[in-house]
């Protein structure tokens, strides 16, 4: 029997720790470790045509799935691309281990050709970033990077010269052990006891809720029952907490709609639970506030802290829920949930006057009409930029629906890459990119990745022919946008020369029709709809103070025209409020 390569082994590790598919581009230094993979039925190549692609597929996997996933790229070059999706995915928390490969041992030092120093460059993106010198370090390198991305939740990077991944492996096989589940996380007891004196002294408390919620939906319910509390949301915590939940009072920040930045605001306690909120601008400075979190790292970095909760939300909750008083009074709940309802239902007129007409077409529409075409099981990736208001504006959870973009590192490009990325491990679903055509155009050659890999993706492109969110970020500035247009071709034309298929949209009469058309296809799919760039207006609870500071970052000027179902979920909720 031959004795195995440290490139078989390593992809054998890989596979031991659950990998199912290995995205990259082939290249020199990486070839054993490709060869490898193709003689290992447990493990697919997938051939993308940007190492950048590679790392937000692995990422966009990770995140959906849970599972450890990897991606990689050749010396030099090649595995610098990936650093972008690698910090996206990092910052996602997405258990992700990257291979970098590298020029040959003997030559690291002399300046060779195309040398880099792959274990220096990756460390600000990952838990942990180590380079494999001899064939009997591998295995144990790679068992703590693997434990690494998955305890930690996050990136680990490999890096694994090309010659040395073709040695002959030490004799004794190597079996790796990894957790099969993550732990849970209880408070200690005097937190517990200082967070049930706050609530029960506190007369009206707010629930904001993040991408930590998720897995507590059922608990974050019951103790809003129990207090009477209203529940806001951040960006990430829409999926997990909006849907079925009878104190919605809409989201804050950038992209905010409803009564949430009122309802964080006017009370007596603040409780953060599993957001990790980047502007503080929209936190309220003289309310009580509380943090819960099972990443030590995240409590009190955004604002100041009456009382910091190590805990994981949904063991929080259940401990603390039955320790608090039951509060009887409504009063607050009820105006928050009045006032969610009449801010939605002031914006939603611009939304609805003569849609069906206005060329260009209103983004909005195309945002509304998606969200009621789309399955009920749909996995939606969105572009970083005016993507990002309409799905946080239009997008109906359900608690099956999932949403995953850029959310923490605001990279462009990411949603066809993401795509996928979610395709793959569910190739049964629907999964649609919402890309804006600057970021489209941006990795606009994987849209040939999904042709080769037969991927049933269905791209939804909103092509407004500029960088929307760049140009309102100088208006607010003050200063004259420049740079910003974009000269775009016909992507439905270029979607079809690819081999998919491609139409494209330029009266709303026709947006309903051509997103049906595109989700009937079986194969991959690109709807080009031609957008207003100047259907927004400005949130009105954001002032100029509080936008100083992070103007230049995201801009003020997002959406003011409707907000889909959520009017009807609103409405929903108003109408259940007791009455005397």
């Amino acid at each position: 029997m031959a004795k195995q390569s440290v490139a078989e082994q390593f992809v054998d590790i890989l596979a031991q720790a659950g990998v199912r598919r290995l995205y990259g581009v082939v290249g020199d230094s990486l070839n054993p470790v490709v060869d490898a993979v193709r003689r290992n039925a447990a493990i697919d190549w997938v051939h993308v045509r940007h190492e950048e692609v590679a790392a937000f597929a692995a990422g966009a996997e990770a995140q959906l799935t849970g599972r450890l996933t990897a991606c990689a790229g050749s010396c030099g070059p090649g595995n610098l691309h990936l650093i972008n999706g690698l910090f996206d995915a990092h910052r996602s928390h997405a258990p992700v281990l990257a291979l970098a490969s590298h020029i040959p041992g003997g030559e690291i030092g002399t300046a060779f050709f195309q040398e880099t120093h792959p274990d220096r460059l990756f460390v600000e993106c990952s838990h942990y970033s180590e380079m494999i010198g001899t064939p009997e370090q591998m295995p144990r390198v790679l068992q703590s990077a693997i434990q690494h991305a998955v305890g930690l939740g996050g990136v680990s990077v490999v890096t694994l010269p090309g010659d040395v991944a073709a040695r002959p492996a030490p004799e004794r096989g190597y079996q790796v052990t990894l957790p099969t589940s993550l732990p849970s996380v209880r408070p200690g007891d005097a937190d517990l006891a200082a967070l049930t004196r706050m609530v029960d002294e506190a007369r009206r408390v707010t629930l904001f809720c993040g991408a930590g919620t998720a897995g507590a939906h059922a608990e974050v319910m019951a103790f809003a029952r129990r207090i009477n509390a209203p529940v806001g949301h951040a960006l990430r915590g829409k999926e997990h907490i909006q849907y079925d939940n009878p104190y919605d009072v809409g989201m804050s920040g950038l992209l905010g709609y409803g009564a949430a930045y009122e309802a964080m605001h006017e009370a007596d306690l603040l409780v953060l639970l599993g957001t990790d909120f980047p502007y503080n601008a929209f936190l309220p400075q003289d309310v009580a506030t509380v943090q819960v979190d099972v990443r030590p790292a995240h409590l009190g970095r955004r604002t100041k802290l009456d009382l910091a909760v190590w805990g994981d939300v949904r063991e929080t909750l259940r401990a603390l829920t039955p320790m608090v008083r039951a509060k009887t009074d409504r009063r607050f709940l009820d105006r928050m949930l009045g006032k969610h309802a009449d801010a939605l239902e002031g914006v939603v007129k611009a939304y609805t006057r003569k849609v069906d007409k206005h060329v260009p077409i209103h983004p909005e529409y195309v945002a509304s009409v998606l969200d009621e075409e789309a399955d009920e099981d749909a996995i939606f990736t969105v572009d970083t930029g005016m993507c990002n208001v309409w799905a946080a504006r239009y997008l109906t959870p359900n608690g099956r629906r999932r949403v995953i973009g850029s959310f923490s590192h605001g990279s462009m490009a990411n949603a066809l890459p993401q795509a996928i990325g979610a395709q793959f491990p569910y190739p049964d679903r629907q999964i649609v990119s919402m890309s804006g055509d600057g970021g489209f155009s941006m990795l606009m050659g994987d849209l040939l990745t999904l042709v080769q890999s037969e991927l049933p993706v269905k791209i939804v492109l909103f092509n407004n022919s500029s960088l929307g969110m760049v140009e309102l970020e100088m208006m607010v500035a003050g200063l004259t946008p420049f740079g910003t247009t974009n000269k775009n071709p016909d992507f439905a034309a270029i979607a079809r020369a690819a081999g998919a298929f491609g139409v494209r949209v330029e009266k709303p009469s026709k947006v309903r029709g051509a997103l049906r058309e595109a989700f009937a296809h079986k194969g991959p799919a690109l709807v080009d709809i031609v957008t207003d760039p100047k259907a927004l207006s400005i949130p009105p609870k954001i002032t100029a103070d509080q936008i100083q500071g992070f103007a230049l970052s995201a801009g003020r000027t997002v959406l003011g025209g409707g907000v889909g179902q959520m009017i009807r979920m609103a409405r929903t909720n108003l109408r259940n409020i007791p009455r005397p």
